[in-house]
């Protein structure tokens, strides 16, 4: 799985701190937090016919990763959809567009990590592009990779951060072995995440997903076990091995990038018949339904 340049996007008006320039002159300050230590939080939108999806919790896990990274300045909500709204206008945006929304600590006033040097801040980055869901809406296959996620007395993954290098090096092995993503497990060797979306299993009837102790608390996760609530599919969440991930009926992944995305295949082994089973298509028909009729209106 390897995304390709979009020709929509060669003109793109991208906005930094309010000031939109094109894609081509925009630019970030080597003194920023971002470029220094990784120092910012983030948040992957979807623009579904005008209207962005959860953006409310979006936002609120925006604020929260800041908070615990004691940004001392937070633009209010009001701030950040008005800069969403001018950067889709400018890019006359309505569907098929994921937003990269990023929260900086600011500009330091020399190089370092400590937060004291950041004396200009926040930076807020909104990067909008045409973008259709990233993998093959037939399958995906995974791979386990030798990097564990952290524990929460290490990084914390209920903060959204910048900190990608670990999913990095994860996404690397995947590549080297052909595979178009790579299962991460926790510091115990229960999965935890892949290098970029949340895993879910179907076994006898019960839809089984991560706890959030090793991974993000995903949104488009959430979105599925609501999904599931609703429909009265009776759901497990907890500590899961590969083994249960070998033996599942089948399997997918979820995220903003890419929805709900069916697996055919972990470390060689076919899930279920190797194909995207009935609970999979019933999820992402819900899912379609569901970001076709629900959000935020900004455009």
């Amino acid at each position: 799985m390897l995304q390709t340049f979009d020709p929509r996007n060669a003109d793109l008006m991208i906005n930094i701190n309010g000031t939109l320039v094109h894609r081509d002159q925009a630019g970030v300050s080597p003194f920023d937090s971002v470029v220094q230590g990784g120092d910012a939080v983030w948040e992957g939108l979807r623009l579904f016919g005008g209207r962005i999806f959860k953006l409310t919790e979006h936002l609120a896990r925006l604020r929260r990763s800041a908070q615990a990274l004691a940004f001392t300045e937070i633009p209010d909500d009001a701030k950040i959809i008005e800069e969403l709204r001018r950067t889709l206008a400018a890019n006359a945006m309505t569907d098929e567009v994921h937003v990269r929304l990023t929260l900086t600590r600011g500009v330091k006033i020399t190089s370092g990590m400590d937060p004291r040097l950041n004396q200009a801040g926040p930076t807020l980055i909104v990067l909008a592009e045409f973008k259709r869901p990233v993998y093959d809406a037939g399958g995906i296959t995974l791979v386990t990779s030798s990097v564990r996620r952290h524990r929460a007395d290490s990084l914390d993954p209920k903060i959204h951060h910048n900190n990608l290098l670990t999913s990095i090096l994860a996404k690397i092995e995947a590549n080297v072995a052909g595979a178009d993503d790579a299962i991460m497990l926790d510091d115990q060797g229960f999965v935890a995440e892949t290098n970029a979306t949340h895993v879910f299993h179907a076994a006898g009837g019960v839809l089984r997903t991560s706890t959030t102790r090793a991974c993000p608390e995903g949104i488009t996760r959430e979105t599925v076990l609501e999904l599931c609530d609703r429909q009265g599919i009776p759901t497990a969440v907890g500590d899961f091995s590969l083994t249960d991930l070998y033996t599942a009926d089948e399997a997918f992944v979820t995220g903003t990038m890419g929805g709900l995305t069916p697996v055919l295949e972990i470390d060689g082994r076919p899930i279920g018949a190797g194909d995207p089973g009935p609970l999979t298509a019933r999820l992402r028909a819900a899912y379609a339904d569901l970001t076709a009729t629900e959000g935020t209106v900004v455009v």
